[in-house]
């Protein structure tokens, strides 16, 4: 056994994961793949910080994960609150599932104003559910979804799982790993430096919208790393999912079509360490900011980047979210499936949270922090040296859920948010008393927690803090 191994057997020895599944009411195992990427993201963003902090100190500690405090992180933006209300719902009125003419099920994902507008100009409709769901029923499927993609609208045909497994792009994304971590190019070594939490002086640009990317920001802040949400104002974005998303980061406006800010962008990654776009394959690039590019700048950096469907494959460059991955790889035909009473057919059945989308966040960190220090036996910038470029997609996590297996879990009951009220932190913020669900990685030396209380986006100066 060499001795990375060793570590590595020595780190998960020090792991403890309790509770089983179901602890959400599905087939599939939500609870297990939050477990095991709050354990191999969470656990491994929690693990991969213990190694850091191994590192910095010699020391090791403890680790371990609940499955009811993970399974409750996966769903924090439904427990999330604002003076103890419920925030008024960002989505889309017309967003959802619809019939086809040929009795498919189509989803349309309008909840961004410019993607309701395109699907509702190829629909030749407006914008009242009755008038979509009747517009609907007048295209064949596949017709359909074709022709919003053409117009680079995000929607998605369902699936079974036999279908998906006969698709193109299914094919391209079994030839991926779970996750990649590969090396960019040459640069010194690292070694980290002095301070009291795993992440302290670590910075880190979050160039992330919605769920997946901000929750690989928020979980590397969560062990001390200074992150910076950079956005520009005219992008649309989701202010209360935002707010749930923001704890630990600062958040700044850039517009990348402007020649100083772009110019800023640059000078911010010259004292970057991580780098954490989700933005379509080539769409960064094309600004001057793709890997390589940004690799040259900062000679050293960690480039970790989020796709919906992978970057490979006919699908590399459609626009997609967590549900539209769901309904075209087959997970909301077999919810569906399995919530069929007396053979009676229901709508689409997707999972009970946004899965993929969690789970891909907390692998991203987690991956990160492997490229930064030893974990899992990979030695990496801490003792290579080297720019690293981490790759995740919410497909290859769905695979990878996929074949977790399944559980009798429907009458699993529905946790509310008086259910994981212990497992919620309060803090004061600019909008009101906002209650989140705690980091969900228990640490025995440097618990995980947010420094900074979350803030409007673009609250803050697109510089790095003094010091």
């Amino acid at each position: 056994m060499s001795e990375s191994d060793e570590t590595a057997l020595g780190a998960l020895e020090r792991v403890t994961l309790r509770g089983v599944d179901p602890v959400l009411p599905s087939t599939f195992r939500v609870g297990a793949a939050a477990g095991a990427t709050v354990a191999a993201a969470g656990l491994a963003a929690g693990l991969a910080a213990a190694e850091v902090w191994r590192s910095r100190t010699g020391e090791s500690q403890s680790v371990g994960i609940d499955l009811r405090a993970a399974a409750a992180a996966f769903r924090s933006e439904r427990y999330f609150r604002v003076d103890d209300e419920v925030p008024s719902s960002p989505w889309s009125q017309t967003a959802g599932y619809y019939r086809t003419a040929d009795g498919r099920w189509i989803q349309l994902h309008t909840n961004f104003a410019h993607h309701e507008a395109g699907t509702l100009e190829v629909l030749g409709c407006a914008a009242e559910r009755e008038s979509v769901r009747e517009a609907v029923l007048g295209w064949e499927g596949e017709l359909l979804e074709a022709a919003l993609v053409e117009r680079g609208m995000p929607a998605g045909l369902m699936r079974s799982r036999e279908e998906w497994e006969a698709h193109p792009q299914s094919a391209a994304v079994a030839s991926l790993p779970l996750f990649e971590i590969s090396q960019l190019g040459e640069s010194p070594v690292e070694p980290l430096g002095p301070g009291d939490r795993p992440l302290s002086g670590v910075r880190v640009l979050d160039l992330t919208r919605v769920i997946a990317g901000p929750v690989c920001g928020r979980t590397l802040a969560s062990h001390g790393a200074e992150v910076l949400r950079i956005g520009a104002p005219d992008l649309p974005t989701l202010p209360l999912v935002w707010l749930d998303m923001a704890q630990g980061k600062r958040s700044a406006w850039l517009d990348l079509r402007e020649q100083v800010d772009h110019a800023r962008l640059e000078s911010l990654i010259g004292e970057s360490d991580v780098f954490v776009q989700g933005y379509r394959p080539g769409t960064l690039a094309a600004r001057g900011f793709g890997p390589e590019a940004v690799a040259r700048l900062r000679p050293g950096i960690v480039y970790v980047t989020l796709s919906a469907y992978g970057h490979v494959g006919p699908w590399a460059e459609r626009r997609g979210y967590d549900s539209l991955v769901q309904t075209v790889s087959g997970f909301a035909e077999a919810g569906r499936q399995a919530a069929e009473v007396d053979q009676v057919s229901v709508k689409p059945t997707p999972l009970p949270c946004q899965a993929l989308d969690h789970a891909t966040g907390y692998l991203a960190a987690m991956a990160a922090m492997a490229a930064m220090a030893a974990m899992v036996g990979l030695q990496r910038r801490a003792e290579q040296g080297g720019s690293w470029l981490v790759r995740v997609s919410l497909a290859q996590t769905g695979r990878w859920l996929w074949d977790l297996g399944r559980v009798d879990g429907l009458g699993c009951a529905d946790p509310t948010v008086e259910d994981v009220r212990d497992l919620l932190v309060r803090r004061e913020t600019e909008e009101g008393v906002v209650s989140t669900v705690r980091p969900p990685v228990e640490m025995s030396s440097t618990p995980a927690r947010w420094e900074r209380v979350a803030r409007s986006l673009g609250s803050d100066e697109p510089t790095w803090q003094a010091g």
